[in-house]
């Protein structure tokens, strides 16, 4: 079982809201309950912080949903900076008094006031400026009457005075006591890398990729990764989802001691559903209706896998922008006995468990934890090879990767698999295997080494 040193977790996030940004929302808080079952916090689990500027009612309702579906085990894990700016008698709370100074708001920017209905802080409204998060536009700190009592320079700023009010909390009978926050968010880490807290450790965690297309280790990088990438060597430790992607960051940007692979963890099974009693015809894709998942090229695949397997069916959960587009060309295919949108599901496990292929066609993923789940409910996978995720997952067996956009390649991986019972079932059992490799036991045995290795060495800022 993972050793994690004794310390002070955190999880930072910039938001988690129950059905908002996908499988983020859904990897954060998984690795908060794996740390809970690894024993952190005597198995309480780290804090869950959060800085979106939302209602503190909408947050306890958020807090409240993901406590019923499981996905957290008490509400008191998570705190959020503007919930707790907002003093008793109103206006701002004492420790954003404290870290305020003398100022104005700026005239030429439209404020809102934090939480409705009085508030205690005044954001400055930048719109239309991808880098809103790095200005150093002034924040008002609200009194109890609504006046301006003093500002703090950005949100930077109000982010590390919160993070600086959480930890002087944790350290009451301690002042030496280790923390260790794990940033979820590229924009926050951007913001934290010039905190000064010695006894702190800034372990950054990565979902999503940081090129663009054509998605080449040498393709340009994506304008909101450059300027962390100058930051990347300030975090005491980056950890990367697959070990494709590290290699490649690394071997571009150096700071080589800095990237880890610790990629997230999927749960095995007890047991799994035999491919003999699965619908052998039966291919999903558990995915957004979004540009980046390509789902027009399985859509056209499926005109020819039907031609060659009358009884092949495609169901599509998920739902997204492109919902109306899909169901146009599946119309105008003439595939609507085929294939179905079958729009969000709240039961994935047993979509797996009742399909004979999960079929992946992303033009990009940061793991691709549709593909990790298929693995332990073995199902084998059909995918485009892409960065980053697929190579990794199957490179000890469960599927079969196809040259990226190849859809005459995606047709006759996926026939093959539906035609041939001795090769599903052997993918099948492989993909079992290859899935022990994402189970939470190593997964939080690689970042408990992680942490020890950071808690051993002065922090990097």
């Amino acid at each position: 079982m993972a050793q994690f040193p004794d310390a002070e977790y955190l999880i930072l996030s910039s938001r988690l809201i129950p059905g908002l940004d996908g499988g983020y929302t859904i990897a954060t808080l998984a690795r908060a309950r794996q740390l809970a079952a690894a024993g952190v916090a005597g198995g309480r689990g780290p804090l869950l912080l959060t800085v979106d500027p939302g209602d503190p009612d909408a947050h306890a309702e958020h807090r409240r949903a993901f406590v019923e579906r499981g996905d957290a085990a008490s509400a008191e894990l998570f705190r959020n900076l503007f919930d707790e700016a907002l003093a008793d008698r109103g206006g701002a709370a004492d420790w954003l008094i404290a870290a305020a100074h003398p100022g104005d708001l700026d005239p030429a920017l439209t404020y809102r006031r934090v939480p409705t209905g009085g508030g205690a802080v005044a954001l400055p409204v930048i719109v239309g400026d991808p880098d809103w998060h790095i200005s150093t536009a002034p924040v008002g700190v609200l009194d109890a009457r609504g006046g301006v009592a003093g500002v703090v320079d950005g949100f930077g700023a109000l982010y590390r005075a919160w993070l600086d009010h959480v930890v002087a909390e944790l350290r009451a009978d301690d002042p030496a006591r280790p923390v260790v926050v794990i940033c979820e968010s590229r924009q926050l880490g951007e913001l934290l890398a010039g905190w000064d807290d010695a006894d702190a450790r800034l372990v950054h965690a990565i979902h999503t990729i940081h090129l663009e297309p054509p998605y080449a280790p040498d393709a340009p990088v994506n304008a909101l990764w450059s300027r962390w990438f100058d930051l990347a060597e300030r975090f005491d430790a980056v950890l990367w989802p697959t070990a494709q992607q590290r290699d490649e960051a690394a071997a571009r940007f150096g700071h080589e001691g800095v990237h880890l692979v610790v990629p997230h963890a999927v749960p095995a099974l007890d047991a799994v559903v035999p491919a003999d009693r699965r619908d052998a015809g039966r291919v999903v894709m558990l995915n957004r209706l979004a540009p980046g998942k390509r789902i027009d090229h399985a859509i056209r695949a499926f005109a020819e896998v039907t031609r060659r397997v009358p009884d092949a069916t495609l169901d599509i959960y998920g739902d997204g922008a492109l919902r109306g587009q899909l169901q146009q060309l599946i119309d105008e295919s003439g595939l609507t006995a085929s294939v179905v949108l079958r729009g969000v599901t709240d039961q994935p496990g047993r979509v797996l468990d009742e399909a004979a292929v999960l079929l992946s066609t992303s033009a990009y993923e940061g793991q691709g934890l549709s593909i990790a789940e298929a693995l332990v409910h073995g199902t084998p996978v059909v995918s485009y090879d892409i960065r980053y995720g697929p190579r990794d997952a199957l490179a000890d067996g469960g599927g079969m990767l196809v040259p990226d956009g190849d859809e005459a390649a995606l047709v006759e991986a996926l026939v093959r698999v539906l035609l041939d019972d001795g090769v599903r079932t052997a993918l099948a059992a492989e993909a079992v295997v290859a899935a022990r490799a994402l189970d939470p036991e190593h997964v939080m045995a690689a970042l408990a080494s992680a942490v020890a290795d950071v808690l051993a060495r002065p922090a990097r800022r």
